[in-house]
């Protein structure tokens, strides 16, 4: 009885996971992320607020601060997810909602062709004022090249982070993982620089994020060396083999250097962020990215973005008719014995 009924449930969870998956990332490309209310920022008041009451200079008490807020956030969703185990419908339901809450892929193709059109019709201004909700540099500084620049690295470092990685983790992990990696993410985002302020308290979140996303990275890098321009591939993959160890995160370097392989430029140099400056290693070899650069390295994102999706859906739709195929094979056996 209970391999019949084992038969009859697990597969199915994998089934209505990757439903949920599909209908999550169809959610992110139709509402993208809404600009009020949306759980991550309010997940980021939370965060913010216990930062205030709680920050003390030092290694302990930061990895109190993400072990409280990472802990509470998969506590909640896995006994969420197990509750509604089973009805498929609210599978569905709960692994697409954690899904577009998690994505951010939407948002960030958005901003990538908004920022396409403002240097493209050199409306530094406009341009220096949306770079922010990309990455942490100064945009005071930058010209329109170095802004390209600045978009085009984090274009890449952004959809392994804000698509690839939340995809990865709804597939292996349903609603808790997804949900666990997007506050892990939100929190190496808030705390997770080397400033002075965040050094240490910082340190936990930012190593977390590390590990979290050794796996995503490298999975959205190979999908940059499949979906390539004609021609790029093999640039794609050598950038990525001979330069990602040359960048200080082990994750960025990775799919930084895959994009700038596919896109035929060469990132890194210096880099100006509000908290200070720092050198970085070039990754690819060809020139600076410039201005026509930034719509061509958003469509790359997108590609990777989708043809992710598709072999997630596939992967998992595979393990749960091979798990359904074995568990008809041993229900099969055991009726064959029980007969003798």
């Amino acid at each position: 009885m209970s391999a019949t009924t084992d038969h009859v449930t697990e597969p199915n969870v994998l089934v209505t996971r990757a439903a949920g998956i599909a209908l999550g990332f169809a959610l992110d490309v139709a509402v993208g992320d809404p600009q009020q209310w949306h759980p991550v920022a309010g997940f980021g008041k939370v965060a913010s607020q216990l930062e205030q009451a709680i920050y003390r200079d030092g290694y302990a008490r930061g990895a109190l601060y993400c072990g409280a807020l990472v802990g509470v956030v998969a506590a909640g969703a896995l006994c969420a997810d197990m509750a509604v185990r089973k009805s498929s419908v609210a599978h569905v339901a709960l692994t697409a909602a954690a899904t577009w809450v998690a994505l951010g892929g939407t948002s960030l193709t958005r901003v990538g062709y908004t920022m396409a059109a403002h240097v493209e019709a050199e409306d530094i201004e406009s341009a220096r004022g949306l770079l922010p909700s990309l990455c942490g540099r100064d945009p005071d500084v930058l010209d329109a090249d170095g802004i390209a620049r600045a978009t085009v690295e984090s274009l890449a470092e952004n959809t392994s982070d804000a698509a690839i990685a939340p995809l990865v983790f709804a597939a292996v992990g349903g609603a808790p993982a997804v949900l666990a990696y997007r506050a892990v993410n939100t929190l190496d985002a808030m705390v997770g620089y080397r400033s002075e302020k965040y050094a240490r308290f910082g340190w936990a979140s930012a190593r977390l994020d590390d590990v979290a996303n050794l796996i995503p990275a490298r999975a959205c890098a190979a999908v940059t060396v499949l979906v390539a321009p004609p021609g790029r591939r093999r640039s794609a993959w050598e950038a990525w083999r001979s330069d990602a160890n040359k960048h200080p995160s082990p994750n960025a370097g990775v799919v930084e250097a895959s994009a700038a392989g596919a896109l035929g430029v060469q990132l890194g140099g210096e880099t100006v962020y509000r908290h200070g400056r720092e050198q970085r290693p070039t990754l690819g070899t060809g020139p600076t990215p410039g201005v026509h650069d930034v719509r061509r390295a958003t469509r790359l994102s997108s590609s990777v973005q989708v043809t992710t999706l598709g072999v997630v859906l596939l992967s998992t739709l595979a393990v749960a008719a091979g798990q359904s195929i074995f568990r008809r094979r041993r229900a099969h056996r055991g009726s064959f014995g029980r007969r003798r």
